[in-house]
This record gives C-alpha cells, structure tokens and sequence, in this order.
C-alpha cells in the first residue's frame, strides 16, 4: 500500500488536476483581467509586435488577441506542456517500480497521448472550450520531454549504483 501511495498517488493528483482544470468553464479561468492589469501593455506590444502565427485556425500575436490574450495564450500553451512533462515524468517512474521496465517508456507515452486526448474531448463538453488537436501535441511533447529526462535520470541514477 506505501508503494502505491509513494509511486501512484502524484500520478492520480496530477490526471485529477488536469480533469478538474478541463472542467472549469473558460469564464472562471480568464486570466486577461488580472494580466491587463499588471502588463506593461506596451512593453507586450513592443517585445512582441512581429511575433505571429496561426493556432488552430486562428491568428496568434499581440494585434489580435491584445497584450494580455497573447500573454494568456503563451501561459496556458506553456502549462499543458509542463503539466504533462509532470504527468509522463510520474507516470514513468510509476510503471518503473510497478511493472514490467522494458516497455514503460513506451507504455508512458501512449497512456500521456490517451490521457491527453481524452483530455480535449472533455473539454468539448466544457461550457466555453473548445478541443484542439494542436493542444494534444503539445501535451505529447511535454510528455516526451520528461520522459526523456525521466530516463536520463534513472540511467545515471542506476548506472551509477550497479558499478
């Protein structure tokens, strides 16, 4: 049971977390007030003015979304990346200590992809979200980054305790 609690329960936190964040209206999580608020708005447009791209069909930069939505954009893009480095990072470690460790890089990955698009479905039935697949890649590189760094810490660590 410590085992379980020790390797599994960051790893419900984390998936609960995300869930929960999923199924929070878009109303109650704009952070474009409080950023309007404390952005040099100017500074924003400045720094930013010939950053643009296209996100899901929709125009990206400063002239579209205002300083603050751009701000917001690049926060909440820049959160499913971590929180999902978070996710496979746990997850990893996890199925390590848990299974079988010849298939838990893999394993990891495609449960972070499913969780991840399962994820955006949800959203889908989230008053004022939308789903994107360009989210769920983004999610997918965050994970592959921390299991990358998962397993760079685990060789080193194991390496250096089996010579």
């Amino acid at each position: 049971m410590k085992r379980f609690i020790f390797y599994w329960l960051p790893v419900l936190l984390v998936a609960g977390g995300i869930f929960y964040s999923s199924a929070t209206p878009y109303e109650k999580q704009d952070m474009r007030p409080t950023l309007s608020h404390y952005l040099d708005h100017k500074m924003i447009a400045d720094f930013f003015s010939s950053a643009g791209f296209e996100y899901a069909g929709e125009e990206v930069s400063v002239q579209a979304l205002g300083p603050a939505g751009f701000v917001e954009f690049l926060i909440r893009k820049l959160a499913h990346f971590s929180v999902y480095f978070l996710l496979a990072f746990l997850l990893f470690r996890a199925l390590r200590f848990t299974f079988n460790r010849g298939k838990t890089f893999i394993l990891s990955f495609i449960l972070t992809v499913a969780y991840a698009a399962s994820d955006e479905i949800h959203q889908h039935f989230t008053s004022g979200r939308s789903p994107h697949v360009e989210d769920v890649m983004i999610d997918a590189t965050g994970g592959l980054a921390g299991l990358l760094i998962a397993v760079l810490i685990y060789w080193r660590h194991f390496r250096r305790t089996t010579h």
